[in-house]
């Protein structure tokens, strides 16, 4: 008698082979709204990037004026190959949609449905609302400061805090001046004067160029973190020596005592820690100047707050904070070329990967940039921060 089996004896026949199937390339049409120049006056992408993209067969449409603020004409778009458009709803209506800064509620409302937005996405500067208008009309977002590379560094986030950490101290250099209130010193070591004092809170890139900056134009700098290893990088990547220290609450609060300049450079996994109390901050020099460049992720100062271009700073114990979340934006052209040259070949990259699906199909950088897929939050960040529901992008990935 023939042993029952499971299997019917079509399911023994040898099958053929299933095998990958390669992701088509992808072309793209890709908006480019113009910014609000109050808040923002960089942009995403130049008109060397239209031709590159242009040459590669993708379609670009800009809002027209969209580059004024940065030096870039229309007709410089326009000879690169974009279309341009007086038509907003237009530039929205494209299927990927590429800002600096996120949309807001009205513009997303603008937005096709399953449509793709490129942008940053600074938690502290939105709110819960955005993130819902993007789930509501299913609108995958790509956070470019969010994506990260093969070495585990993000390109966007350090291309942008190489301009950061140099801008803050040039920003510094300014507030100390008599006019905006400041006590009147030059950050220069003049002969016979003492240096300005500088502290910085953290060791990473915005720290590296806030330090080279400062120890360029002759600043006294004390850099702390809590890492050695970055301490030691940080010394070794500078022309000189400087001071450096793990964060210890005294000796920290010594340097912030005398210092003329704090600079806040510390990140945390959701947000930045609160390194500086109010307390500390209380007992710095009058007229001496914080510039907290961690403001975008709640800021390392417990007296910092959001602050704009419009009104940088604030008084607090009659110290001067500097807020503003965007501090690259106040060198926009250095700033939009550098977003430029990151952006570019991540949009290629998408292309030739056969867009948002194909990246899922494969091991791809730009998967760790997706916080919205088709209606769902896929980055835990800001899901935490939010309190939305969350589902990891990986469960996407076959």
């Amino acid at each position: 008698m023939a042993k029952s089996t499971p299997f019917t004896s079509k399911d023994l026949i040898p099958q053929e082979e299933c095998l990958f199937i390669q992701p088509r390339k992808s072309d793209l049409f890709i908006g480019v709204p113009k910014e609000n120049f109050s808040i923002e006056k960089r942009i995403c992408i130049t008109p060397e990037a239209v031709q590159t993209l242009s040459s590669y067969g993708h379609k670009i449409l800009i809002e027209k004026g969209a580059g004024e603020a940065v030096g870039y004409i229309d007709l410089e778009y326009s000879k690169a190959g974009a279309e341009i458009t007086t038509d907003v709803k237009k530039v929205f209506g494209c299927p990927i949609v590429v800002k600096v800064v996120p949309p807001t509620l009205e513009e997303i409302k603008m937005m096709t449905q399953n449509s793709i937005l490129w942008s940053t996405i600074q938690p502290k500067t939105t709110n819960k609302k955005y993130f819902e208008a993007l789930l509501k009309k299913k609108i995958s977002a790509i956070g470019l400061d969010f994506i990260k590379d093969e070495n585990g560094s993000y390109p966007a986030i350090c291309a942008l805090s190489e301009i950061a950490g140099t801008s803050s101290v040039l920003i510094a250099s300014e507030l100390m001046a008599t006019s905006n209130k400041g006590k009147g010193l030059l950050f220069g070591n003049i002969t016979g004067v003492m240096p300005t004092e500088v502290v910085i809170l953290g060791a990473g890139i915005v720290a590296e160029y806030a330090a080279r900056a400062a120890v360029g134009l002759g600043a006294n700098v004390k850099v702390f973190d809590n890492s050695i290893q970055k301490l030691k990088k940080l010394q070794n990547n500078l022309p000189v020596r400087i001071s450096t220290s793990t964060i210890q609450e005294k000796i920290l609060q010594k340097a912030l005592m005398r210092c003329d300049v704090a600079i806040g450079a510390i990140r945390g996994k959701n947000r930045a820690p609160i390194i500086v109390t109010e307390t500390m901050v209380e007992n710095m020099k009058k007229g001496s100047i914080i510039i907290d460049v961690s403001i975008d992720t709640g800021g390392c100062f417990e007296t910092s707050e959001l602050t704009t271009h419009e009104k940088p700073t604030i008084i607090k114990n009659g110290v001067i904070h500097y807020g503003v979340p965007n501090i690259t934006s106040r060198y926009c052209k250095t700033a939009s070329m550098a977003i430029s040259n990151i952006i570019t070949p991540f949009l290629i990259n998408f292309s030739e990967s056969g867009g948002l699906d194909g990246i899922l199909h494969q091991e791809n950088i730009l998967t760790s940039g997706i916080y919205s897929y088709k209606g769902l939050i896929t980055n835990q960040l800001i899901a935490n921060w939010f309190n939305l529901d969350y589902r990891d992008i990986q469960l996407f990935i076959f």
